[in-house]
């Protein structure tokens, strides 16, 4: 189902991280209408920041998981990879690998990595304004969505923020996502300031703690809450974990051994196995 149809829903669309076409089916079996493509966590995985990677591979992620997955895509386009002019290839790209829709944010090009701690390089307003201006134009399949996102909640102010969330819808923006804003009463100011629709980025563990529910959210404007780290945050503690345990003696101290069958048993599922072992049986390995 597109990412506009499930939009219209009471509730936002839910979109967790997706990094891989392993966990683009994963998500789609936990029943999640849409997938994030975040550029943080893709970093991350790959020993590197979001500043240092390309549209191209992020757009070679989406055609791996699109391969195996129907799953609707956001991209972290962190800041579109490059200024007005350099949209139409970044959204002809992102179309052709079938995203759903792209964050773009008002940072400086190219990306700093002094945002992650906490020092954020914004372009003009102005400036950013033509971007979304161009990418909105450069569109050619109907339904893809331009994210518009502004950092100047903890940049500059909450008015500069909301500024800026209007000038960017003015611009053709489809969703206003003001980054930062992880109380009730922001969210709430936000929404009456600038109405729907409206992205939220959870902070780690989804809604925990913040005091709203996902009804609260979507009576407010809320179309698309999504959160871009605690999958890869599990996994990596899952992972240290099991090499912390590998370690010592690789596994020879443990006197009973760990059965990790039905876990691969439910990954095979996940991967369909039999499904291309069916085909096989029916080709190439017909008994004699």
């Amino acid at each position: 189902m597109m990412l506009t149809t499930l939009m219209q829903g009471p509730l936002p669309v839910t979109a967790p991280l997706v990094l891989n076409p392993l966990m683009a089916r994963m998500v789609e079996a936990a029943g999640f209408g849409a997938g994030y493509l975040g550029g943080g966590a893709t970093g991350y995985q790959k020993v590197a920041l979001e500043a240092n990677l390309n549209l191209t591979e992020m757009c070679q992620a989406a055609i791996d998981i699109h391969a195996v997955s129907s799953l609707p895509l956001i991209l972290d386009g962190a800041c579109g990879y490059g200024d007005p002019m350099h949209m139409h290839r970044t959204i002809g790209m992102c179309e052709a690998a079938g995203f759903a829709a792209i964050e773009i944010e008002d940072q400086l090009v190219p990306k700093r990595a002094h945002h992650h701690i906490g020092i954020e390089h914004m372009i003009p307003m102005e400036l950013m304004a033509a971007k979304v201006k161009e990418a909105a134009a450069a569109r050619r399949r109907p339904g893809f969505l331009i994210v518009a996102r502004t950092n100047a909640m903890r940049a500059s102010t909450m008015d500069d923020a909301l500024r800026r969330g209007e000038a960017y819808r003015k611009a053709g923006a489809d969703v206003l996502l003001l980054s930062m804003a992880h109380k009730p009463e922001q969210l709430r100011a936000i929404a009456d300031r600038l109405g729907g629709p409206l992205t939220y980025l959870t902070s780690r563990g989804g809604l925990a703690g913040l005091g709203m529910t996902l009804r609260d959210l979507g009576g407010l404007g809320y179309k698309i809450v999504a959160d871009p780290q605690t999958p890869l945050l599990a996994a990596y503690a899952a992972w240290k974990n099991v090499y912390q345990d590998l370690a010592d003696g690789f596994g020879a101290k443990t006197t009973t051994r760990p059965d990790w069958g039905p876990v691969e048993k439910d990954m095979l599922a996940t991967i369909e196995l039999e499904k291309l072992l069916a085909v096989e049986r029916a080709t190439v390995e017909k008994p004699g």
